[in-house]
């Protein structure tokens, strides 16, 4: 990673609270002064600060101030601001600083920007910067907080949350845990967050995003050595970017190939009462570029499915009364439990398996017998709930080859019950179930995690609510079985195919929801937006 662009690790870096203090232990010791490092900071929040918020357009700023290095980041920018013309005002509901912090409250005095113990007469200003409590605020010391102050900040923040003027918070939203994304009680709600430094572990995960608002990173210049001594190269914990992700990316192609060196996809899903799910994952993996895309689904909705994917193999099940798959075919069982080939003869093999949108629980035998394949394999929705059935993690603790499973939170707690127990944390949770089912986990939200068994996560940095509808799930099934069974990815990790695939669904969905609007995305639209990505993506 050292040789890529500065910007491009720097965007890709998560960091935990811990895990910040750290690097910037390194940075003090080496002989970085603290004081000069505010200064820095503060220099480049207050540049962002006048971009956004112009003096002619935000001319009274209010800025909330806490006693540690964050409340000094505020009072600097308050400076600043106030040099430039800017009409400060400043809320510090503490009296005793930090002693940096200290400092630059009585120079602020000394300039004249009036300090207030209430919030209320900061209610006229046109912009507030929150600088109350940075990165590090936790559970014990919010509590600590709340003693000694008698509740008075929590209800300074829930009165600030009832305005309406536009809110910049420095580092993270004071009140948000920096790691979780917890609520600790209450929190400033803001329009902006300035992440400092480093992407901090809050920032990816969904309970925090309400409270967030437009994250920025402000990049102060952390030495690369010193966040690897820290975190180790690669981290085990990854944003996945754009460059990431065009890395993992099936491209460009030999020049001379055919379609089984591309890959064979064997989809099983649908059901009567739910053909469309087939359909759907069936787009999603066509998008994949897969070569060979043969679907598995019950004699009923064969004609259906073939009408919107001439070019798949799709093989008529028999099916039970109810309409799901009652077995599979002959000519599907020859090669389901056969060991991928090379790229000469994988053409008598499939090289990954996608089961589960639409089949219903009565496919139950169905999930039983694919699961003694020794192709890599995706699970996702009924498959998911069968697999939970047969209790998750001895059953795959004897599969033979890789698998993926796809679960949602409701999905996950029936998988993983004893994991699901560290929820909302959503890193600690699908990290524990990897590592436990020895299996690649995509758990679904507004910030995607997917969590290798050796312990490493890779986090989905942006979504759109426009995927929050039914069949986009499908979409990603088929889009993930589509990459993984093409043989140019086989020499990657299985997570970062995955973890690809999850960012190219989230970039279709925040694609289309711009041009259609957040509720003008279903699963067909949702579908055709997965090739802007790749287009968008080779520039």
């Amino acid at each position: 990673m050292e040789s890529q662009n500065r910007r491009e690790v720097i965007e890709q870096v998560v960091v935990t609270a811990e895990q910040m203090r750290e690097i910037e232990g390194r940075i003090f010791e080496a002989g970085m002064p603290v004081a000069a490092l505010m200064e820095k900071v503060a220099g480049l929040i207050t540049r962002s600060i006048q971009s956004l918020y112009p003096c002619a357009e935000k001319r009274r700023v209010g800025v909330l101030v806490g006693p540690g290095h964050n409340g000094g980041d505020g009072l600097v920018v308050a400076r600043e601001l106030h040099l430039q013309g800017y009409e400060i005002h400043i809320y510090r509901p503490l009296s005793k600083l930090k002693e940096l912090t200290d400092y630059h409250a009585r120079y602020a005095l000394s300039l004249g920007i009036p300090f207030y113990d209430e919030i209320e007469p900061l209610y006229e200003c046109d912009l507030i910067i929150d600088g109350l409590f940075g990165f590090g605020l936790t559970r014990s010391r919010s509590v600590a907080y709340g003693q000694s102050l008698s509740g008075s900040i929590a209800e300074a923040v829930e009165l600030l949350n009832q305005w309406s003027q536009p809110v910049v918070s420095i580092d993270l939203p004071s009140g948000l845990h920096t790691d979780t994304g917890e609520v600790l009680g209450i929190a400033v709600r803001a329009t902006r967050t300035l992440c400092l430094g480093l992407w901090k572990l809050g920032f990816l995960q969904d309970q925090g995003l309400d409270y967030i608002g437009e994250a920025e990173l402000i990049d102060f210049g952390i030495p690369l050595k010193d966040i690897w001594s820290i975190l180790g190269e690669p981290p085990d914990l990854l944003r996945v970017t754009k460059t990431v992700a065009k890395h993992f990316l099936p491209l460009p192609r030999p020049k001379v190939t055919h379609k089984y060196q591309q890959g064979h996809l064997l989809l099983i899903c649908g059901s009567r009462q739910y053909s469309g799910a087939a359909i759907l994952a069936g787009l999603g993996a066509r998008a994949s570029g897969v070569g060979m895309l043969s679907m598995a689904v019950p004699e009923s909705i064969k004609l259906l499915v073939v009408s919107h994917l001439p070019e798949a193999v799709v093989i008529g099940c028999p099916e039970t009364t109810a309409g799901a798959i009652a077995f599979l075919p002959e000519l599907v069982l020859e090669k389901l439990h056969q060991p991928s080939g090379s790229y000469q003869t994988s053409n008598q093999t499939y090289n990954a398996i996608a089961c589960g949108p639409g089949l219903t629980k009565d496919a139950k035998d169905i999930v039983q017998g694919v699961l003694a394949a020794q192709c890599p394999m995706v699970l996702d929705a009924d498959s998911l709930n069968i697999l939970a059935e047969l209790i998750t993690i001895p059953t795959l603790l004897k599969r033979p080859g890789q698998t993926v499973l796809t679960p949602h939170v409701g999905e996950f707690r029936r998988l993983f019950p004893d994991s699901a127990e560290l929820l909302p944390d959503r890193v600690k949770a699908v990290r524990k179930a990897s590592q436990l089912s020895r299996s690649v986990v995509l758990l679904k939200g507004a910030r995607s995690a997917i969590a290798n068994p050796m312990g490493s996560v890779w986090l989905i940095p942006e979504s759109t609510p426009a995927l929050a509808r039914g069949g986009s799930g499908d979409v990603l099934t088929g889009l993930v079985g589509g990459l993984m069974a093409q043989p140019l990815l086989s020499e990657h990790p299985l997570e970062a195919i995955v973890a690809t695939a999850a960012w190219w669904h989230a970039q279709a969905g925040i694609l289309a929801a711009q041009e259609r609007s957040e509720l003008g995305v279903d699963g067909v639209t949702l579908a055709e937006f997965l090739m802007a990505v790749v287009r968008g993506n080779r520039e």
